[in-house]
């Protein structure tokens, strides 16, 4: 508990820095008091216990899959941050040494016991009940466990503690990448004291009811692809024509949930009523989107080029770049090694997704803890002056971002000065990708006026 108390402060400055935004809606729902089961959807491994505990002022105690527990580094930050291991049949089986099914589920019925324990004492225990984590944008079957730990806890007091299972649904809107952005959904807690009479009658169709009640519950609050075709119709309209079909300036994250949403219940609805509007919405957005990788373009680029204002904007953002170049360039001097080397790390520990952003936030933690530290005691040693090795450590940070920031400001400029180029040398290149736009927009408005008045009855 004390590991947890320590880097628990740590890792919520860390998340700020990884994630560009992550909004909690219903922030309040995170704070019910204990006893307490967090059930979520577990899209991205470490990462999702992680976004969920620096929410919640409470400690949280988590079930983590036992392989986790045979790295002797791992177990010791898990179960110092008051973690259990779980025993899966699929890793007793793969592992080292093999386990019967009558030692798995004693020693599972172990970790029950310990959860029974935990909850007694009005604790917060978070349970992953797909089993698994996968990143795709699905909700895998529920397994009973969590069901079966919140109504054992609470048989034990003849369902009178006021234990509250609550679900939360993670959404990642871009899981791998540094600055994306995670929406984290939380529902309306359950009480389990309303499954007493079903427990005293089935126990084991009292955790099937409760754990379908789950799956219910978090299927409302997560953006749920029925395949592979589906999920790239819907993230190409998002990525594109998001910001025009949310249109709003204060733009949320839940917008963009609501966004993705609707345009996963219009995909079925046309593809029933109207097939071929279907298909040539996704057939012009899939022709416009590769000329735009072609040409090195994009979307936004093209769009900005059309208004009246481009010349002025497009002068002052060039002062504001030639301004900032020298800080850019010291912000990147001081940053780059810390900054590249946690995707390096990555990218060779792991070739599965789901562990990418878990290494690079740890990763990312201690290159920018040693970096820092380090150059900050080289200026120290070398200039003696406390008052300039202060001012060096506040702008380490400060021109790290600026020059995140700058790198994003001038790559959006380097696109739209390409636009300019080609409108120069090839207009009709231009006008003909416009002429594609203005079409794929006329019809998405025409998709969504038609879906509405069907759906707004």
């Amino acid at each position: 508990m004390l590991f947890y108390t320590v880097f628990k402060p740590i890792v919520q400055v860390a998340l700020r820095v990884f994630f560009r935004r992550l909004e909690v809606r219903h922030p309040e729902r995170l704070q019910v008091p204990g006893p307490l089961l967090i059930v979520g959807n577990h899209p991205n491994t470490l990462m999702d216990p992680l976004v969920v505990a620096i929410n919640r002022r409470d400690p949280i105690a988590f079930l983590a899959k036992s392989t986790f527990f045979e790295n002797p580094i791992l177990r010791t930050i898990l179960t110092s941050g008051n973690s259990l291991p779980i025993y899966r049949r699929q890793d007793a089986e793969s592992g080292a040494g093999k386990v019967s099914a009558a030692e798995l589920a004693q020693r599972n019925e172990d970790v029950f016991g310990k959860c029974y324990d935990y909850l007694d004492r009005r604790g917060t225990i978070m349970i992953f009940p797909e089993g698994t984590s996968i990143s795709e944008r699905r909700l895998r079957p529920l397994k009973t466990g969590a069901a079966r730990i919140a109504l054992g806890t609470e048989a034990r007091h003849d369902f009178a503690l006021g234990l509250h299972v609550l679900p939360v649904g993670i959404n990642y809107f871009d899981p791998t990448r540094f600055r994306s952005d995670v929406f984290i959904n939380v529902g309306p807690p359950i009480a389990v004291a309303a499954y007493a009479e079903q427990y005293r009658q089935d126990p084991l169709a009292a955790a099937d009811a409760l754990t379908e009640e789950i799956r219910i519950r978090l299927e409302r609050r997560l953006i749920i692809t029925r395949d592979a075709a589906e999920d790239e119709l819907v993230q190409q309209v998002e990525r594109t024509f998001g910001e025009y079909l949310v249109p709003d300036d204060e733009e949320t994250l839940y917008d963009n949930f609501q966004l993705s949403r609707t345009l996963l219940e219009a995909v079925p609805f046309f593809e029933q009523h109207d097939p071929g509007r279907l298909t040539e919405v996704r057939t012009r957005l899939n022709n416009y989107l590769g000329e735009l990788r072609r040409l090195r373009l994009s979307d936004e680029a093209l769009e900005s080029n059309r208004t009246g204002s481009r010349v002025v904007r497009g002068l002052t953002t060039a002062l504001k770049l030639a301004v900032g170049f020298p800080v850019y360039v010291y912000g990147v001097v001081n940053n780059y090694l810390p900054y590249i080397l946690p995707s390096v790390v990555a990218k060779r520990a792991t070739k599965d997704v789901e562990f990418v952003a878990p290494i690079m936030l740890v990763t990312g933690m201690l290159t920018f803890t040693i970096g820092y530290a380090v150059q900050i005691a080289l200026v120290q040693y070398f200039f003696h002056d406390w008052r300039l090795t202060l001012a060096y450590g506040i702008s380490l940070p400060l021109t790290g971002f600026y020059a995140l920031r700058y790198w994003n400001a001038l790559e959006r400029r380097l696109r739209r000065l390409r636009v300019l180029r080609l409108f120069r040398r090839q207009p009709e290149v231009i006008e003909a990708l416009l002429r594609q736009r203005t079409v794929i927009m006329r019809m998405l408005a025409d998709a969504r006026t038609a879906y509405l008045a069907t759906h707004s009855k």
